[in-house]
């Protein structure tokens, strides 16, 4: 009898490892939509170079790669359940956004080794011929010192408006539905603007056209030129990100309303996206298309991706698939240090 039933037992046991998913497949099983945005991401600006081949390719090529790389890595220990716990949310929280915002700074190379031209004729000339205005040569007149500063001031108050949005989710909140939102949205939000500035690109109003005013300012507009000129991407218009992402936090906090703090910030957002929006076009950064198209992206992302995560939460729930942010990692943090504290008591 105990023959059988170490038999028995073995061959239950090799059954279970059989049984048990390879990494490949436990990567693939627990990927989550906002994943293979990102992947998809880096995916065609990859194609993209290889297709073109302008000078300069291979360079921008091994930068993408190296993105691209970084991001596969991170899905590789976390979704593969390599690392669990607060350690795999924290590097899941770097890891999607990290290679993503490290692509923005490749752009002022990629984006001429993908597409050499510039298309702001053509997109003067559609602002012309279906609007009839051009914002930037109509705000001509009223170029001042002062209104050159003010708009300045709200235009590199985008940098802080973005910061305060998104670390606090990064580190506070948990897996829930506003992160999934939040996060998948946004995400897309950047990642498809920035494909789009392969396609259209173009440097903007303050590069092609001519102005009576000259635009001179204080201390915040310096910042604004050299934020520009030395980290900037340059032929990054289309669609403009200046609106797009204020834009997007406006309306996911409008949408969230009953919560707090949208319940509060929600107009002020709402007040610092309409003088940013403002502010790329009286600073001759961005043709009115531009502004339109990053207000139809932003409320696009808010509206289809708060549909695609109900959808993926019901999923996951039923293949019992674990959550897609993990748990907040700051809260983690404190709370096991407190735990240190009072065991050293």
């Amino acid at each position: 009898m105990v023959q059988p039933i170490l038999r028995d037992q073995s061959l239950s046991s090799s059954a279970r490892v059989a049984a048990e998913p390879t990494l490949l497949r436990r990567v693939l099983r627990n990927m989550a939509v906002v994943d293979w945005i990102a992947g998809i991401y880096f995916g065609v600006l990859a194609c993209e170079l290889v297709a073109n081949r302008n000078p300069n390719w291979v360079g921008s090529l091994k930068d993408v790669c190296i993105d691209w790389t970084m991001l596969i890595l991170m899905l590789v220990l976390v979704r593969g359940e390599v690392i669990k716990g607060a350690a795999a949310s924290s590097l899941f929280r770097v890891g999607i956004t990290a290679p993503v915002v490290l692509s923005y700074f490749q752009l002022r190379w990629i984006l001429p080794a993908i597409n050499t031209r510039a298309l702001d004729p053509e997109i003067y000339a559609f602002d012309l011929r279906v609007f009839h205005y051009e914002p930037s040569v109509a705000w001509d007149r009223f170029v001042t010192p002062s209104t050159v500063e003010w708009f300045a001031f709200f235009y590199f108050g985008y940098f802080v408006i973005v910061a305060f949005n998104v670390l606090p989710f990064l580190g506070l909140a948990g897996d829930n539905k506003l992160l999934r939102h939040f996060g998948t949205g946004l995400v897309a939000q950047f990642c498809f603007t920035h494909v789009l500035y392969t396609i259209v690109p173009g440097f903007g109003p303050y590069h092609e056209l001519r102005f009576d005013h000259d635009l001179v300012g204080g201390r915040f507009w310096a910042l604004v030129l050299h934020s520009v000129h030395s980290a900037g991407a340059l032929k990054d218009i289309f669609p403009s990100l200046h609106t797009g992402a204020p834009t997007f936090f406006a309306i996911f906090a409008f949408v969230h309303r009953k919560h707090i703090p949208f319940k509060y910030a929600w107009p002020v957002l709402a007040f610092c996206c309409l003088q940013i929006i403002g502010a790329t076009m009286f600073l001759r950064w961005h043709y009115l298309i531009d502004i339109i198209a990053g207000l139809a992206l932003a409320t696009f992302n808010v509206l289809f991706w708060g549909r695609v995560i109900d959808w993926e939460a019901e999923r996951r729930a039923r293949l019992g698939l674990p959550g897609v942010f993990g748990v907040a990692p700051v809260p983690w943090v404190v709370e096991r240090v407190r735990r240190a504290s009072r065991a050293d008591a």
